[in-house]
């Protein structure tokens, strides 16, 4: 079947490029190439240790930061294929949205930013913007990755404009402002902060709320946080629940899950694809451009679909992220971070020597920093072998 490429798809041939120019590919296009870069990255591969929901330790089935971003990317391909766009920055921006992720999830996130906050905060995602353009270093002409353009666009602004048309933050900065790697970047590389990002990003960042949703289902039901029962009135899982009941009412219950955990996702997919097409008729965009000024979202749910969400996303919240199993590991899980923390600010001899040859303890501020970009790359098994041999403590066991 011949595929049709939408008018408002990225076009790679016609990317805005790349901070130092290299020479292109002749077999990949620039959105392949920065795919590639992204998978065989050192931050791509800690996202194998790295928490979702539960810590490595609690079992082997359930998803890591490194499986959550694969199942992404197949959701983010099948949105991208079935709406005309470039199939390879949607799946480029699905791999590279996680890696600024600290150790122990957003546990983890949450205290490193509290210990930051007099040296600037901590952001998962301004951190995987350094990831990509700094703290990433593998080729001989640059540090980072030297992705395009549209690729460093679509992950920094996937979910939405980061300031308005005066310059002043919104959404989640609002409050606290721009994170200081984002501020230094676009001081230098201007990513026009104040418009909507590419369809393709959209395409990324509506994926991870479809397979995180899918999938904390699955491993919620496989820890017994939640039963099947609890999903009865749970709009989507209970309707795609009811579903495989009727079609085979004595399914066993790992089989159960399965079928309906497809079924949600299918229709979360299907309802995604619709409203797009939808609004593609609405507005008629022509171009990439005429997306990122559209002043709302091109890609979403339904209203109907986006309110289900909502309530899934509630039930979620209560029942998984905030049970007294999960909060009781993530306390501990925050101590080893505070502990790490502390102890590397008071000894910059207890970094590795890789770290510690570039350490700048008279300047607090940038020192801290070195610290936070340490710690946040560790994966969860790192950090506790670290704060196993500093404290002679396992915290997560004892």
């Amino acid at each position: 079947m011949k595929r049709i490429v939408a008018p408002f798809a990225s076009d790679p041939e016609n990317s805005r490029g790349r901070v130092v120019a290299e020479a292109e590919s002749p077999l990949r296009t620039a959105f392949a190439r920065d795919r590639d870069r992204i998978i065989h990255s050192q931050a791509f591969r800690r996202l194998k240790h790295k928490t979702q929901v539960f810590v490595f330790h609690e079992g082997d089935h359930y998803r890591t930061r490194l499986t959550h971003t694969i199942e992404v990317a197949q959701v983010a391909r099948t949105v991208a294929r079935a709406l005309g766009l470039d199939e390879d920055l949607a799946e480029t921006l699905a791999l590279a949205h996680d890696l600024g992720h600290t150790p122990f999830g957003h546990a983890g996130e949450r205290e490193l930013d509290k210990l930051m906050r007099p040296y600037g905060g901590f952001d998962h995602n301004a951190q995987s913007l350094r990831i990509l353009t700094k703290l990433e270093r593998r080729y001989a002409l640059f540090d980072g990755l030297n992705l395009t353009w549209e690729t460093l666009e679509g992950l920094v602004k996937h979910n939405g404009p980061l300031i308005n048309a005066e310059g002043d933050p919104v959404g989640r900065y609002r409050e606290r402002g721009l994170p200081e790697a984002l501020l230094e970047y676009a001081a230098d590389h201007e990513l026009e902060l104040s418009s909507y990002a590419s369809a393709e990003a959209q395409v990324a960042a509506i994926a991870d709320d479809i397979a995180y949703n899918a999938h904390d289902i699955d491993d919620g039901l496989r820890a017994g946080l939640f039963g099947l029962i609890d999903l009865g009135d749970v709009p989507l899982a209970g309707e795609s629940l009811s579903e495989v009941l009727r079609l085979y009412p004595d399914l066993e219950h790992d089989r159960l899950v399965h079928e309906t955990v497809r079924r949600l996702m299918g229709d979360m997919v299907e309802d995604v694809i619709t409203e797009t097409r939808r609004r593609a008729e609405k507005f008629r965009p022509q171009s990439v451009d005429d997306v990122r000024s559209l002043g709302e979202w091109f890609v979403c749910f339904g209203s109907q679909m986006r309110e289900k969400n909502r309530v899934l996303q509630s039930f979620l919240s209560d029942r998984m992220y905030h049970h007294e199993r999960v909060e009781a590991i993530m306390d501990r899980a925050r101590r080893v971070v505070r502990d790490l923390f502390g102890a590397y600010m008071a000894d910059a001899g207890l970094l590795p020597a890789s770290w510690r040859g570039s350490a700048v303890k008279d300047d607090t501020p940038r020192y801290a920093r070195q610290v936070c970009d340490f710690i946040a790359g560790m994966t969860d098994r790192y950090a506790l072998e670290q704060h196993k041999r500093l404290f002679d403590l396992d915290p997560l066991f004892r």
